[in-house]
């Protein structure tokens, strides 16, 4: 399980969990960091791509062995990740005083929905729960409509997973000054309305707006939407600036008034039907001769298990073939130190032995 990525060196302990947490621990093992799992006994991998490039190890928390083997190895990592419901790591006496005082260098990330503290802290919930609260949900859907759940990308992942590892990450560089580590306070609700600041900040009007399937960017606009395809497929159009707008009118032969008002928020339910009945007048292959790769701003919606069959993403690599098995490739790239895919190996007593030989 080798590797020369950015993070080659960095000693990282992930205790077992769901969602954003298992993501961040494989964003830092695609990196190079050796990744030791914690595991309760009789685990096996829910998701064998999430879950990849990790040293295994079944570990009892509540056992004086357990607690032993887990202390040892925090006490020569560089990082920790855990999501548990606050409390429950000081319960089991591995809170941050307990940690930090034996290893002053740790970073302590911990990965929540609702934060450590505050009014919800300790109820349960999921991502749709989260991105509620936050303004984000109410904006995703179509007038009239209850809001569409956006699987759980928004919460878990954007305003979760890739928060824990930046944080992780400034907690890293901050260590190179100070020596010290710290605690990371991951919430899923403070990462989701971080991502809501361009929505916060900008003028609220017809076009910029977060009224549900209103606005420019939220499905009401005709050049930034979907449609369907004479063949059932569908395709989408983001032609926003005026010379893509143009370009995708011309080259789709589209009726000449639908040149006239493109930021017209009055016009646009009718010059949306009018698209609508262009677009499935072809397949979806037949409007990809015609507009994928100009400026345009096109491109085809293509299911998940279709995606690495695309011809921009098997150029790029996006998908990896491993194992027997497609992964979606490391991100982002590096050009001295490029991520790879490795297999889980159950190994993690090993590894912690070596850290603590100095190995």
């Amino acid at each position: 399980m080798s590797s020369n990525g950015p993070l080659t060196g960095l000693k990282v302990v992930e205790f077992q969990g769901i969602g954003p947490g298992p993501h961040v621990a494989m964003m830092l093992a695609d990196m190079g960091a050796e990744v030791v799992r914690i595991e309760r006994s009789g685990h096996q991998p829910m998701n064998p791509v999430v879950e990849r490039a990790r040293h295994r190890v079944a570990v009892d928390l509540k056992s004086e062995d357990g607690q032993a083997f887990v202390k040892t190895a925090l006490k020569h990592a560089d990082v920790l990740i855990e999501g548990f419901r606050p409390g429950v790591m000081e319960r089991l006496g591995l809170g941050p005083d307990d940690l930090l005082s034996a290893n002053p260098a740790l970073i302590y990330a911990r990965m929540t929905g609702w934060g450590q503290d505050g009014p919800l802290a300790q109820a349960a919930g999921h991502d749709l729960n989260y991105i509620a609260i936050t303004g984000a949900l109410d904006a995703i859907g179509k007038r009239g409509e209850l809001p569409v759940p956006p699987q759980n990308l928004v919460g878990d992942f954007g305003g979760g997973s890739m928060y824990c590892a930046m944080g992780i990450l400034a907690a890293l560089f901050e260590r190179t000054s100070s020596g010290k580590g710290q605690v990371v306070d991951a919430a899923i609700v403070d990462g989701v309305t971080s991502l809501m600041s361009f929505f916060y900040g900008q003028p609220h009007s017809a076009l910029r707006t977060v009224d549900r399937g209103a606005g420019l960017l939220g499905g009401a606009a005709h050049f930034y939407r979907c449609y369907t395809c004479k063949d059932g497929k569908e395709i989408s159009v983001g032609a926003i600036e005026p010379q893509f707008y143009a370009e995708l009118l011309q080259r789709a032969d589209a009726p000449d008034h639908l040149r006239e008002a493109q930021m017209d928020p009055s016009k646009w339910d009718s010059y949306a039907e009018d698209l609508a009945d262009l677009f499935a007048t072809k397949t979806q292959d037949e409007w990809c001769e015609l507009l994928e790769g100009t400026d345009a701003c096109f491109a085809p919606v293509v299911p998940l298990d279709h995606a690495k069959d695309h011809p921009h993403m098997k150029a790029r690599g996006a998908f990896v073939e491993h194992g027997g098995r497609w992964h979606t490739a490391p991100a982002p790239r590096f050009d001295r130190t490029p991520a790879t895919i490795r297999d889980s190996v159950q190994d993690g007593d090993a590894v912690v032995a070596r850290w603590s030989e100095g190995g």
